[in-house]
């Protein structure tokens, strides 16, 4: 009877479900509890692999991507997914709040370096305003889990002025009558009236993806953000990813490396110890053998992770050092040590210059 309960009111619920509209959680793939970063990624990782351009056999690719534009529009806006988690999307339409965004892929996060092909052209003809090429610095820990950066944007929009001005000058071939049968022919400047127009400076708030994995000189681009050009279409806004130096590891590669310090009976006694890493989670570091300067470790898996194919991480390599003791030791101290040590002062071994 209980079980009956159940399926019966898990039927109830999906009709519901239904009744109210499209399930946005499932069309993004993320559970109800998603936080707004996680949102963000599922509806860019998505936005890629539905792009109607991409899906060009697909009769519902339109579909597929305009739902997935409506469930971001919608899970991203907080007042949006708390009435829509309330009663769903027909609360949403009632209201009037369905349908008023642009496309967020295009706007939100710009261009992210790809096209499919088949619609796009290029103008060669159309004059373009200068692109602008700035450095993002971002932190190891970024790289290591993603982030979203925020930057604010002040540009140069063209907006309408009183007048006219010339424009879409050129350089002419003209052919003046000097008199019988005599002709001269001359190069002028050639210009058009245009409505005038003039720079208004307005800021813009741009959201930049940091992916994991990503390195040095990797490139987001931003369309149509860089320099305006006054009888053209503006430049493009191009963000290259520069890392902040680390105060505990140094990348190279998908690899990461790091030093540690140990006292002398660590060193010789074998030690336990925790590294926090760059999201916070814990690697156990331990050894019972003698540890000597310069000795190192590796610790698989434990790098950062592969651009590619985020599942895959490089190594994590551990240098040690030890700290020697730095207050004098008695007599009687030296000769226990020299005791538990064991060894003949006459083995010294001088490690000279070789081939020389």
């Amino acid at each position: 009877m209980w079980l009956w309960s159940v399926i019966s009111l898990n039927v109830i619920f999906s009709l519901v479900t239904v009744l109210a509209g499209r399930d946005f959680y499932s069309i993004l793939g993320v559970s109800r509890s998603a936080n707004t970063n996680q949102i963000k990624k599922a509806y860019r990782k998505q936005a890629k692999e539905l792009h109607p351009d991409h899906n060009k056999d697909d009769p519902d690719a339109n579909q597929k991507f305009a739902d997935l534009g409506a469930a971001y529009e919608v899970l991203s806006d907080k007042e949006k997914r708390e009435l829509y988690d309330r009663c769903g999307e027909d609360c949403l339409k009632k209201d009037g709040m369905m349908g008023g965004n642009q496309d967020p892929f295009a706007s939100f996060f710009g261009d992210f370096g790809f096209h499919f092909g088949g619609g796009h052209s290029e103008h060669n003809e159309i004059p373009r305003g200068a692109n602008l090429v700035m450095d993002l610095w971002v932190s190891l820990e970024e790289l290591y889990s993603g982030n979203f950066v925020e930057i604010t944007r002040n540009k140069h929009v063209i907006k309408p002025a009183q007048g006219t001005r010339k424009c879409n000058c050129r350089q002419e071939m003209v052919t003046r009558h000097l008199g019988p049968g005599r002709f001269q022919m001359t190069q002028q400047q050639v210009c058009d009236e245009c409505p005038n127009v003039k720079l208004v400076n307005e800021e813009r708030i741009l959201e930049v993806e940091v992916e994991p994995g990503m390195t040095d000189g990797q490139e987001q681009k931003f369309v149509a953000e860089g320099e305006p050009h006054l009888d053209g279409e503006p430049g493009d806004l191009i963000l290259r990813i520069k890392t902040t130096p680390h105060a505990k590891f140094e990348r190279r590669g998908d690899d990461l490396y790091t030093n540690i310090t140990l006292s002398l009976q660590d060193a010789l006694v074998g030690f336990s110890l925790d590294i926090e890493h760059l999201d916070g989670h814990k690697v156990t570091v331990s050894r019972d053998k003698v540890t000597w300067p310069g000795a190192r470790i590796r610790k698989k898996g434990e790098g950062m992770p592969n651009y590619e194919n985020n599942n895959l991480h490089g190594t994590l390599f551990i240098t040690f050092d030890v700290e020697f003791p730095k207050t004098e030791l008695s007599t009687e101290d030296k000769e226990a040590i020299k005791k538990i040590l064991n060894q003949s002062s006459n083995n010294n071994v001088y490690n000279g210059l070789r081939g020389y």
